[in-house]
């Protein structure tokens, strides 16, 4: 399903983006490349050597002189820019998106980026379906070329792996309530035969920020057991 996704540089001006861009692509298991134009002959060393062994994404680069050769492959294109452009194109978010990504699952996906002194032109733009922004602080929007890149592929690996990411999650033994509440009733008593509910008026209270504190914890029964044993031993009577 990662073969239905491609990149492509417009007109870029550095080979350590490249590189940087490639290794990126083969980080998160993609595989093709598109770049038109490049101010460089291409490959050369940098974009070799800042790709840290992505050579067969390098080697298999495909290079376009003009922008509708390079996107004529992909049914969706998907233009990003740092600014809003006033053009008759859909602005998306990154839920935009994903919703595309899920409910056109047959179709081929390209994302393109621009130069990295000025961006995607309007006549760059104008071969996309869509404009995709990259949320940033308001006062500095610029992204290097690579870490855009990098971000757009880390957020299409995540949603293609979505399965993966929960399952890791779900790997995380929670103790039952049952076994909280047993703890807490420890806690409380020991607390009682310290003294600790003093003034008497505020114990109600207490008790609410005792439980307050500890059912918002997700322990597993390890931690519990630690916790009681700990509790138990502060508690002992020192000789």
């Amino acid at each position: 399903m990662k073969n239905k996704f491609g990149f492509i540089l417009v007109r870029p001006q550095l080979g350590e983006n490249i590189g940087a861009s490639a290794r990126s692509i083969k980080n998160f298991g993609f595989k093709k490349l598109n770049i038109v134009a490049p101010k460089f002959n291409f490959p050369n060393h940098k974009a070799k050597t800042t790709s840290v062994g992505a050579f067969d994404v390098i080697n298999k680069t495909k290079v376009f002189s003009t922008i509708d050769k390079a996107v004529e492959e992909f049914n969706i294109v998907i233009s990003l820019s740092a600014r809003k452009r006033d053009i008759n194109k859909k602005n998306i978010n990154f839920e935009d998106l994903y919703k595309l990504v899920n409910t056109r699952k047959n179709l081929k996906f390209g994302f393109m980026f621009g130069p990295e002194a000025s961006g995607l032109s309007n006549y760059d733009l104008s071969f996309s379906n869509y404009i995709l922004q990259i949320p940033t602080s308001k006062k500095f929007k610029s992204l290097n070329l690579s870490h855009s890149v990098t971000i757009i592929c880390f957020e299409i690996f995540k949603l293609l792996n979505d399965v993966f990411f929960k399952k890791k999650s779900k790997n995380l033994k929670v103790s039952s309530k049952k076994k909280i509440i047993s703890f807490t009733n420890h806690l409380t008593n020991l607390l009682e035969k310290k003294g600790f509910f003093v003034p008497i008026e505020k114990k109600k209270s207490m008790l609410l920020n005792i439980n307050n504190l500890i059912y918002r914890l997700e322990p597993n029964d390890k931690e519990l057991r630690i916790l009681s044993s700990i509790i138990s031993t502060l508690s002992k009577k020192t000789s």
